[in-house]
């Protein structure tokens, strides 16, 4: 076949204000780092990066775990490969289900082979601790308990301490969604008692897409080699792959890394530990208040009641008469801005205003409230 007239030529993309419920803003700091050559992922150098970025990881989950590294893909791998190493045929796995993320670990269970119990609760909401409690007591033999700690389809925060302590009362491994909430809001996992994390580089880490950061305790390692069946996925096999991130004695070739998405990582993390995590903590919160401090200005009322409201994702409904898809190409095609829209029940319904990361600052909050007063008028 022939290139069609005009001769397609390099892409430009355009400059946008990015307050959707991920990508954030990028950084020029870590689009600069990405640009830096390129070596091999066997390179000692390369190497020496992979082992500051695992500490730096380590800071950020706040936890001890040797076994916590970035997966090379988006969020949904690393929800997969925590799934598919901890989940045997038949196995009872407790899904805590309140948005569009809860729903997706459930066609994880049921894709290892596994017994999904769910605990459903209104979208919106955080999970409900005692109904996480009476299906313990309703099926006692459940090894893992799941849920996401930040929803991402609605901005509800969950108490993951009171959960996982559930957990640990019947014995079972916790597994927790922190895609939304890592680098922006407080997640302790060695605290909380937490087995196994995933989140993603694109949201409060301000990186771009396509690496997942997980963690495993000592007591998730265990149970992946006690395993009486293969882990279904070869590239998610975490016997195989520690042999690549370990570090311990000579690495064994697994698959090629991508070298410059991890450049952009790592100087996102070394940002976040020249930061704090507590100032960072603090920021998203003091800009989550003056948003909504705007928002409750402009008559748009949030989906999250005050006490489980996460502060980095937002939820709002807008008034009847407005046309979601035209209000929010206003305000990408006029504004640069970028808001998302609603999912699942929640499509049509509301939109999801992000402050993630760089996204986390007073000039985005004040971009976004005036091209908001333009758009509804």
């Amino acid at each position: 076949m022939s290139i069609p007239a005009p001769a397609i030529a390099s892409f430009q993309p355009p400059r946008r204000t990015l307050m959707g419920p991920g990508p954030s803003d990028v950084p020029r700091r870590i689009l600069d780092a990405m640009v830096r050559p390129t070596i091999g992922h066997l390179d000692p150098a390369f190497t020496d990066m992979m082992e500051q970025t695992k500490t730096l990881l380590r800071y950020a989950f706040q936890t001890e775990n040797k076994l916590t590294f970035p997966v090379s893909g988006p969020g949904s791998v690393g929800m997969e490969t925590c799934f598919v190493n901890l989940v045997e045929p038949g196995d009872k796995v407790i899904v805590c289900v309140n948005g569009v993320f809860g729903g997706r670990m459930v066609e994880n269970v049921k894709r290892c082979g596994g017994v999904a119990v769910l605990v459903e609760d209104p979208w919106g909401r955080a999970v409900d601790a005692d109904k996480v409690a009476a299906a313990f007591a309703a099926h006692p033999d459940a090894k893992i308990l799941a849920f996401v700690h930040a929803e991402t389809s609605t901005g509800a925060q969950s108490d993951a301490a009171a959960l996982a302590a559930i957990a640990k009362r019947h014995g079972a491994l916790v597994l927790l969604d922190c895609v939304t909430s890592l680098g922006g809001t407080p997640v302790l996992l060695d605290q909380w008692g937490i087995d196994a994390a995933y989140s993603g580089s694109q949201k409060c880490l301000s990186c771009t897409p396509g690496l997942s950061p997980v963690s495993f305790s000592e007591a998730a390692i265990r149970r992946v080699r006690a395993r009486k069946t293969p882990v279904q996925s070869w590239f998610m096999d975490l016997n195989l792959v520690l042999g690549y991130w370990s570090g311990e004695g000579k690495r064994t070739y697994h698959h090629t890394a991508p070298i410059n998405p991890l450049y952009g990582l790592h100087e996102a993390l070394v940002m976040l530990a020249e930061e704090g995590l507590e100032a960072a903590w603090a920021r998203h919160r003091a800009m989550h208040e003056a948003l909504k401090a705007g928002l409750e200005e402009l008559g748009l009322s949030f989906v999250v009641p005050e006490g489980e409201r996460l502060p980095q994702l937002n939820s709002v409904t807008f008034p009847a008469g407005i046309d979601d898809a035209a209000a929010r190409g206003h305000l990408l095609n006029d504004f640069n801005l970028e808001i998302g829209a609603g999912l699942g029940v929640l499509a049509g319904k509301i939109w999801r205003i992000g402050l993630m990361g760089a996204s986390a600052r007073r000039e985005n909050v004040d971009i976004c409230l005036r091209a908001l007063r333009a758009v509804l008028g």
